[in-house]
């Protein structure tokens, strides 16, 4: 029986909801708290959802201004479902980048239609392409504000797409915007200035930078300054100030401190000055951009090809993907500006390259002329480089932690090794012979290492990078109160604060009780100076070193 479109078209729509759905969703606590920000993040939420105090965030009982709020209500309501730890507080980011997925495809749809011999256009192919980027993966799994910042930039960019490219086909601009009624464009005015509120809810003010700075880029090439200006209506204004100006009002008049201290201390300081320690070479984020995309940065040839072409042509007046490349472009722009730069703060600008991306290989794979083999060459060989060169990092990183031959992890990381030198060959093959089925083949290779990382490779780990197993251990010892730190590492610090429930003290030399201090190898050789040690230097317990502190161990 021959197979119908319909048939045709809801093969790669299911393929595609699968591969998001797990890339996205699947095993969100394969490791516990990593780093300061997650554990730190976290203990705020769960504070909000116990407290019921949803204004002011709070560490550890005081006022916590270094992020807004819209992170911490998330979070917070997955505290309150009973969620676990980990999903109550990573749910929001990967809910977030599915959103900001699934709006890059409704943009795929609008503004390059759909094939009717080729269903994987860049409505299919952009969130696939997103979502398996290394990026998407990585923040989606994160506890923190920067995905939700950048799905509620991507909701509003989406929007004012809708207000300020009228295509009239499918890769063109209305030249002609009057000819257009302007009722349908209350609707995305109000939802530019509604999801752009959202933005400056989860990170602060530079949500209006980055759309006012791209938007005012793409207006200043084009000499469209009138319909930029369409985005400033009274609409939007109006939505833009009922979602973000409550909250922050209300804090105001709470906390007479959080101006200060959040808009000069935590935006101004840290853009114009180092004071956060986060000082980087100008062309810090040119690194980061083709890491954030892997395995597809080899796409970034026929994009750059195309935006070569759009300029010696100079008809970027009728390209969308223009609009979107000022999109990608200024986050990049600004941020390599400031003093302080982070891999997440250009984390706004995946979503469009991922949107451009997506529409360089449909142009690729739907047809199948030279510079189609020479995309799918360099494609397939790129993801084989970079699951061998993923895998021998990995390799790497995990001898230096003196693990035995038989370790679970050594045998997990020789497995991701192998699939990614046999997959990337395979797709490399199949790119060269111009057969479509690499695509499926490097999404079945980013699901395979996806999954050994998050079955063997995460949870193996999980002891030498997050506080959960140590803090378990220790969860009913006879005496809690007497459980102190000792030159912690600070992600250690806010990790056995938040998994115990209560902050941990510093230990002092000058404590002359019993106590179970944990510490590091550099507190531990200073505990021996000070001869304040007794016992074995030989059994570590899986990355902290539990120190009985002298005069006598306890019983």
């Amino acid at each position: 029986m021959p197979e119908t479109q319909g048939t045709k078209n809801t093969k790669p729509i299911a393929v595609s909801a699968v591969v998001i759905l797990i890339c996205l969703f699947d095993h969100l606590g394969a490791v516990g708290m990593v780093g300061p920000d997650e554990p730190r993040y976290a203990w705020i939420a769960r504070a909000m959802a116990t407290t019921g105090d949803w204004v002011t965030p709070r560490l550890y009982g005081q006022p916590w201004f270094e992020k807004p709020i819209l992170y911490y209500w998330a979070a917070a309501t997955g505290f309150l479902l009973h969620l676990p730890d980990e999903w109550a507080a990573r749910l929001p980011s990967a809910t977030a980048a599915l959103a900001a997925a699934i709006a890059i495809g409704w943009l795929g749809r609008r503004h390059y239609g759909e094939d009717s011999n080729f269903a994987w256009t860049p409505a299919l192919l952009a969130p696939l392409l997103f979502s398996t980027s290394v990026a998407a993966i990585g923040f989606a799994r994160a506890a923190t504000p920067d995905m939700l910042f950048t799905a509620m930039v991507t909701l509003a960019m989406a929007s004012a797409a809708t207000v300020l490219l009228r295509s009239a086909g499918a890769l063109r601009l209305d030249p002609d915007p009057d000819s257009i009624s302007p009722r349908p464009e209350i609707l995305p005015r109000l939802l530019f200035g509604a999801f752009l509120g959202l933005a400056v809810l989860a990170k602060g003010p530079a949500a209006v930078i980055l759309a006012g700075g791209a938007i005012g880029l793409w207006a200043l090439v084009t000499k469209r300054f009138d319909q930029a200006f369409r985005l400033a209506h009274p609409f939007a204004i109006v939505a833009f100030c009922i979602v973000s100006l409550p909250w922050y009002s209300l804090c105001a008049l709470r906390n007479h401190d959080f101006f200060r201290v959040f808009i000069f201390q935590h935006n101004l300081d840290r853009y114009l000055t180092p004071v956060f320690q986060h000082q980087q070479p100008f062309w810090f984020f040119g690194p980061i951009v083709l890491l954030a995309l892997l395995p597809w940065t080899a796409l970034l040839w026929p994009v750059a090809q195309k935006g070569l072409a759009l300029w010696r042509d100079r008809s970027w007046n009728d390209s969308p993907g223009f609009f979107f490349a000022c999109w990608a472009a200024f986050p990049v722009l600004f941020f390599s500006l400031s003093q302080s730069k982070l891999p997440g703060y250009i984390l706004p600008s995946v979503p469009p390259l991922a949107l451009l991306l997506s529409v360089a290989l449909w142009r690729a794979i739907g047809r199948p002329f030279l510079p189609y083999r020479r995309t799918v060459a360099a494609l397939g060989g790129a993801i084989g480089l970079t699951w061998v060169a993923l895998g021998l990092t990995a390799a790497h990183w995990t001898s230096r932690l003196h693990l035995t031959p038989g370790d679970a992890i050594r045998g997990a990381v020789m497995i991701t090794v192998s699939i990614a030198i046999i997959g990337g060959i395979a797709v490399a093959v199949l790119g060269l012979l111009r057969r479509r089925s690499f695509l499926l083949v490097s999404l079945v290779l980013t699901i395979l290492t996806l999954e050994t990382a998050n079955l063997s490779i995460l949870p193996s780990l999980d002891p030498y990078i997050s506080a959960r197993s140590h803090a378990h251990f220790m969860r009913n010892d006879r005496h809690p109160d007497r459980i102190l730190t000792y030159h912690l590492e600070r992600s250690w610090n806010y990790g056995l604060a938040f998994y115990m429930g209560r902050e941990l003290p510093e230990w002092s030399p000058a404590d002359p009780e019993p106590a179970l201090v944990l510490t590091n190898p550099q507190g531990l050789r200073e505990m021996i100076r000070l001869s304040r040690f007794r016992g074995s230097l030989d059994e570590p317990y899986r990355g902290i070193l539990y120190v009985p502190a002298f005069p006598a161990p306890r019983q």
